[in-house]
């Protein structure tokens, strides 16, 4: 892939969060897995660990993990569970998001699209969405959860972001500087 493809890619994916009936293929299942296990961690702990759910039933289910936000897993051809243990790495959080953005560039590049459905710190009533889910797939309480990962074949159309909308006030060069210097 050459940075123009790289770049291409990043101004046309989107989170897509309605998906068509499709079934994923098992080698693309296989190529998604693999960009989480290539992704960097520090100093290369690995404290992460990802659960691959496809069973319409569980889908279901993890997508009442929390009162808003779930719902695109039950639509999922395929979601992961991206699992950390803080006990392994203090860059737990990061490791695991990493990993979680990597399977998502690589779904895009794929043609297929992905969510990312946020778990850690999230609750559906008096229970942690955490909590739910851990029971769902029977993940140690040990474990932390940052997030859900949907992917499935796009049922809806989005547009390639417009380079000329971009936030460039956001950058700042070589120190802070507020708007109106």
């Amino acid at each position: 892939m050459t940075d123009s493809n790289l770049h291409q890619l990043l101004l046309e994916r989107h989170s897509i969060r309605k998906y068509t009936d499709r079934s994923l293929s098992p080698d693309d299942v296989k190529t998604i897995l693999e960009a989480a296990l290539l992704s960097p961690s520090s100093k290369s702990k690995r404290p992460w660990q990802f659960v691959v759910v496809d069973d319409k039933d569980a889908l279901a289910n993890l997508a009442e993990c929390k009162d808003f936000g779930a719902k695109p897993i039950a639509g999922a051809a395929m979601a992961v569970a991206v699992v950390s243990d803080p006990a392994e790495s203090d860059c737990w959080l990061e490791d695991a998001s990493i990993a979680a953005i990597f399977m998502h560039l690589q779904a895009a590049a794929l043609g297929i699209g992905s969510c990312w459905i946020q778990v850690m710190g999230r609750d559906k009533g008096e229970e942690s969405a955490e909590d739910i889910v851990r029971s769902i797939l029977g993940i140690p309480e040990s474990l932390k959860i940052p997030c859900i990962m949907t992917f499935g074949y796009p049922d809806e159309n989005r547009r390639p972001v417009d380079p000329d909308k971009l936030l460039w006030e956001k950058v700042h060069l070589a120190r802070w500087r507020d708007n109106e210097e």
